[in-house]
C-alpha cells in the first residue's frame, strides 16, 4: 500500500515539475519545423521544376512536328530521338546531370501519320517525367524524392487546308540603290555611286551594290517558295520595281520562274523614291475580284484557303511627306482586307524604318537590314516563313 502510495506521488510530482519542458518541447517540435522547411523547398522546387519540364515536352512536340513536315527528318525514329534530345537539352540547366540521363531514358514519343491522297500530317505526343531528388529534410518523412512529369501533343503537316499563297514584292529600284553595300565583289576598279544615285568615280575595290543584293536576296525568297511547291501548283506570284513611279511590274503567275525573268533580274537603280503607287498597285492586284483575281484563279485551281503577301522593300525615305500617308493607308487597307505586309527597310535612315515598321503586320513581320548579309537573312526567313507548313500546338 505504501508503495503504491509512493509511485502516485512520484508521478504527481513529475506532472507538476516545469524544469526541462522546454527541451522536451523543442525536442519534440524540431523535426516538424525541419520538416515544414523541407516541404516549403520542396514544393517550390517541384512547382519550378514541373513548368520548365511543361515548356521542354511542348517545345520537343513542336520541334519535331515541325521537322517531320518540313523534311529535316525522316523518319519516326530520327523524329522521336530529335523529341528526347530536345527535352533532355532544355532540362540540363534546371536539373542534376544524373536527372538528365534518367530524364531521357523516360520520355516517350508517339507519332502518328496521316496520310491522303495529296497531303501528310503528323501528330507527336511527348511524355516525359523523372524522380525529383527532394531536400535532405524530407529524409525525416521518409521521403527522398518525387515524380515530375509532363504530357504534349503537337500536329504539323501538309494537309488539304494548306494555305496557298498569292504574293507580291515591292521593291525600290531608286538610285540609291546603286550604292554600294560592305561587301566587296572584286579588288578591280569599277563606278561608284553616293546615295542618291549619282557617279562618285571608279577605284578599287568594287563593292556589291544594293540593287544586286536586293536581287540576290529576291532570288533566295523565291528558292525558298519553290522548294515548299516545286511543281507551282500553290504558290503565285508578281513583282513590282519602283523608284518615283512603278518602273516594271508582272502578271501573277503560278510559281516563281517568270516573275524572276520578268522583273527581279531586270531591276535596275535610277529615279527618286515614292512608295505610294507601288504599294497601291500591290494592293489592288491582290484584291481585285474580277474572273483573273488571285482568289478565283485559286478557287478554280482547288486551292479553297489563299494567304496573300506583300513584301515592301525600301533603302530610303520618300520624297513627299504625302507619300509616307498615303502608303500607310493603303498598308492599313492592306491589312484590313488580311493581307500580311513583311517590310524590309535596307541601309534605310530612320524616316524610311519607321514607315516600314508602321506598315509591317507586325514586329515579326518587320526586317532592318543592315548589310548584304542582313538581307538575304531577312528574304530567305520571309521565304521560309511564308512557304512552311502550319503547325498546332495543343496542351
Amino acid at each position: 500500500m505504501n508503495t503504491l502510495l509512493f509511485m502516485m506521488n512520484g508521478v504527481s510530482r513529475l506532472m507538476c515539475n516545469r524544469d526541462g519542458n522546454f527541451a522536451m518541447t523543442t525536442a519534440i517540435l524540431l523535426p516538424v519545423l525541419f520538416g515544414g522547411a523541407g516541404i516549403a523547398i520542396d514544393l517550390s522546387n517541384m512547382s519550378m521544376q514541373k513548368r520548365q519540364l511543361q515548356d521542354a515536352s511542348d517545345s520537343a512536340a513542336l520541334a519535331a512536328a515541325t521537322a517531320l513536315s518540313n523534311g529535316k527528318v525522316s523518319t519516326d525514329a530520327e523524329a522521336q530521338a530529335l523529341a528526347k534530345d530536345f527535352v533532355a537539352g532544355q532540362m540540363a540547366n534546371f536539373v542534376a546531370s544524373a536527372d538528365v540521363t534518367a530524364l531521357k531514358n523516360g520520355t516517350t514519343v508517339a507519332i502518328t501519320t496521316t496520310t491522303t491522297a495529296t497531303s501528310k500530317s503528323y501528330k507527336v505526343n511527348v511524355s516525359a517525367g523523372y524522380d525529383m531528388t527532394l531536400t535532405p529534410l524530407m529524409k525525416i518523412f521518409g521521403k527522398t524524392s518525387v515524380a515530375i512529369a509532363s504530357n504534349s501533343m503537337s500536329s504539323s503537316g501538309t494537309s488539304d487546308v494548306k494555305s496557298a499563297l498569292s504574293m507580291t514584292l515591292a521593291l525600290d529600284e531608286s538610285g540609291s540603290m546603286l550604292a554600294d553595300t560592305t561587301e566587296i565583289q572584286s579588288q578591280s576598279s569599277c563606278t561608284h555611286y553616293n546615295t542618291s544615285g549619282r557617279s562618285i568615280g571608279s577605284y578599287k575595290p568594287c563593292y556589291v551594290k544594293k540593287i544586286d543584293a536586293l536581287k540576290t536576296a529576291a532570288n533566295l525568297l523565291f528558292t525558298q517558295l519553290d522548294t515548299a511547291d516545286p511543281d507551282a501548283k500553290y504558290v503565285r506570284t508578281n513583282a513590282i520595281g519602283w523608284s518615283s513611279e512603278v518602273q516594271i511590274s508582272s502578271a501573277f503567275v503560278w510559281g516563281t520562274s517568270s516573275t524572276r525573268t520578268k522583273v527581279i533580274n531586270k531591276l535596275s537603280g535610277g529615279g527618286g523614291t515614292d512608295s505610294a503607287a507601288p504599294m497601291e498597285k500591290a494592293y489592288e492586284d491582290l484584291t481585285t475580284t474580277d474572273y483573273n483575281s488571285e482568289t478565283q484563279v485559286h478557287s478554280r485551281a482547288g486551292n479553297n484557303k489563299v494567304t496573300k503577301y506583300i513584301v515592301l522593300m525600301t533603302d530610303g525615305d520618300n520624297n513627299a511627306a504625302s507619300s509616307n500617308t498615303d502608303t500607310l493607308k493603303t498598308c492599313t487597307d492592306a491589312k484590313d482586307a488580311g493581307i500580311k505586309i513583311y517590310s524590309v527597310a535596307f541601309m534605310a535612315p530612320t524616316g524610311g524604318q519607321t514607315l516600314l515598321r508602321n506598315c509591317a503586320s507586325g514586329n515579326g513581320y518587320y526586317y532592318q537590314a543592315e548589310s548584304m548579309a542582313d538581307l538575304l537573312t531577312a528574304f530567305k526567313a520571309i521565304g521560309s516563313e511564308a512557304a512552311k507548313d502550319k503547325t498546332l500546338l495543343t496542351q
